[in-house]
């Protein structure tokens, strides 16, 4: 009866360790165009129209918000432990740029090296200027707002 009451404590130890060690193992995923090296190398800027890419590689991840003739095919892969952020392991962006009669003009690819990370500055935004209380910020302007004397206290435009 004991043994029997250890082997089931050992193996719910075993199970709990199993499910412990496996919440820290890495999540990977993809996001964006999924690659082929092949395709993506045989298109050729003054080769190449827009059809013949359509055709190769498929409708663009998203074209260009000022230019319709540039197109980009964003893959991104990303990793992530537990409950942190997922972070960029590898990416590439190609940018195809199309002339006027719908030719290949250009095709540009860069990767993690453009990749910026941003920090914001806490719950606050910084600002220029003297930093005021809440209690400056609240009463600061009684006495101030039509005060005789006051600067900026009277509404007329030609007095500075």
């Amino acid at each position: 009866m004991r043994s029997q009451l250890k082997m089931q404590l050992v193996l719910t130890g075993l199970v709990a360790g199993g499910l412990l060690v496996s919440g820290c193992s890495p999540v990977r995923g993809h996001q964006g165009y999924i690659v082929d090296p092949v395709l993506t190398n045989a298109i050729q800027a003054g080769v190449d129209n827009r059809q013949s890419v359509e055709a190769s590689l498929g409708r663009p991840t998203f074209t260009g918000q000022f230019d319709e003739n540039v197109w980009y095919y964003v893959s991104r892969e990303t990793k992530q432990l537990a409950f942190n952020s997922p972070s960029a392991r590898d990416q590439m962006v190609m940018r195809v740029t199309f002339d006027a009669a719908g030719n290949v003009a250009a095709v540009d690819r860069t990767g993690l090296e453009l990749v910026a990370n941003i920090n914001p500055n806490g719950d606050a935004t910084p600002t220029l200027g003297r930093e005021r209380s809440f209690f400056e910020e609240l009463f600061g302007n009684i006495g101030a707002v039509g005060a005789p004397g006051a600067q900026g206290a009277s509404n007329d435009p030609t007095r500075p």
